[in-house]
């Protein structure tokens, strides 16, 4: 009887498998979320803010009751921007942590690295914090992307500035991998509508923080206005040489140097960079009100002004919430998949364009708009950039 029982048992259980690996992370009061960013490493400043963003999300849903009764657990690893580390932090919260799916996960190399470790599982990678291509092409059911590719942003913003000031040469300096080839991409594609070509193209490896010979180069080549390819010290660091040679082209980057940490860290010489963005960095003293009492309450809570990484942590776990909500109480992969592709979410406060996702269709939105830094803090400067 007892060998009996065992065997049906064993029989449930193996029938079971399916469902329990489906709902992987779902248990009756708790939704486990998963995140990697790079607190640590070259990326440090925007990991810990979009970390923070997160944060103030989950706390303000658990303290209303959660999504249909389940409250977020998010689980956080450290990268330090290196590829191989995210694999390691994609291993320990897929198998070990069991997470339902990975949130706002940093990084363009780090993403295509974990990804095959999530997708063993049939965990979906939700809206990383990268502008790559490769976060949603190919398409794949467990891909869903928020943010206007580097390659539309600059391919969109490009010819709109060339046009305005009338530049002659145009150059790049990116840095040495898929982030950065995605910029010159964009701008390679960009000169063919307008009819000409990069008339400089020069690279430096991850991590650098010298510039002179790649700002030498580009000044031998009387470039006026340079595609940057850069993250933070590499945009403060070029722009910083290039002011100090006298060499003052006009700077365009995309938002991967749109951040706050630009100019609090690298000053005066920053002023006039242009930069594309798809959210307004939150300044508390901001005209609009909603994003006024949004940022102080952010201040209030973690005593550090937020930026515009604490918003994107903040909107990447407000729609994993609102599809949550959506999927209703039996929350599976599946359920969650089925109701993000009827997903239309409208403008925010921070002034993101409409996102819209679909049964074949993994990004939420490809337009992005401009701003410059002008005496110390970003200021938009355009209307969003249609295709």
């Amino acid at each position: 009887m007892k060998s009996l029982s065992l065997v049906v048992a064993l029989s449930m259980a193996v029938l079971a498998e399916p469902a329990l690996a489906q709902s992987q992370g779902v248990a009756k009061n708790e939704i486990v979320l998963g995140s990697i960013q790079d607190l640590s490493g070259p990326l440090a400043g925007f990991g810990k803010q979009a970390r923070l963003g997160m944060l103030l999300r989950v706390d303000e849903l658990n303290e209303q009751g959660g999504v249909h009764g389940r409250k977020i657990k998010l689980l956080i690893e450290d990268s330090g921007y290196d590829p191989k580390r995210a694999v390691l932090a994609a291993q320990k919260l897929v198998n070990q942590d069991k997470i339902f799916l990975m949130a706002g996960h940093i990084g363009t190399a780090q993403n295509n690295a974990a990804m095959p470790v999530q997708f063993e599982k049939n965990v979906i990678n939700f809206l990383p914090i990268t502008a790559a291509r490769e976060m949603y092409e190919p398409f794949h059911k467990l891909k869903y992307s928020f943010a206007a590719t580097y390659f539309d942003q600059i391919r969109l913003a490009l010819p709109k500035m060339v046009k305005d000031k009338g530049a002659k040469k145009v150059c790049t300096i990116y840095q040495d991998d898929e982030f950065g080839l995605e910029v010159v991409r964009g701008a390679e594609a960009a000169m063919k509508v307008v009819g000409g070509d990069l008339a400089e193209k020069t690279s430096y490896k991850r991590g650098a923080t010298d510039f002179s010979s790649q700002v030498a180069k580009m000044k031998a080549a009387g470039c006026d206005l340079v595609v940057l390819g850069t993250i933070i010290r590499e945009t403060i660091g070029t722009i910083a040489e290039s002011r100090k040679t006298g060499f003052n082209p006009i700077f365009l980057g995309s938002s991967a140097s749109y951040t706050d940490l630009i100019h609090k860290l690298g000053g005066k010489p920053m002023d006039g960079l242009y930069a594309t963005m798809t959210v307004q960095q939150p300044y508390l003293d901001e005209a609009s009100q909603p994003i006024r009492f949004w940022a102080n309450k952010y201040k209030t809570k973690f005593n550090e002004d937020p930026t515009v990484f604490s918003v994107y942590g903040y909107s990447i776990i407000d729609l994993f919430i609102r599809a949550a909500q959506k999927a209703g109480p039996t929350l599976t992969t599946e359920s969650f998949i089925k109701a993000m592709d009827t997903m239309v979410v409208p403008p925010d406060i921070f002034g993101s364009a409409e996102f819209t996702f679909g049964p074949q269709k993994r990004l939420g939105s490809n337009m992005s708009r401009l701003s410059q830094i002008q005496d110390g803090r970003w200021k938009p400067i355009s209307e969003y950039i249609k295709p």
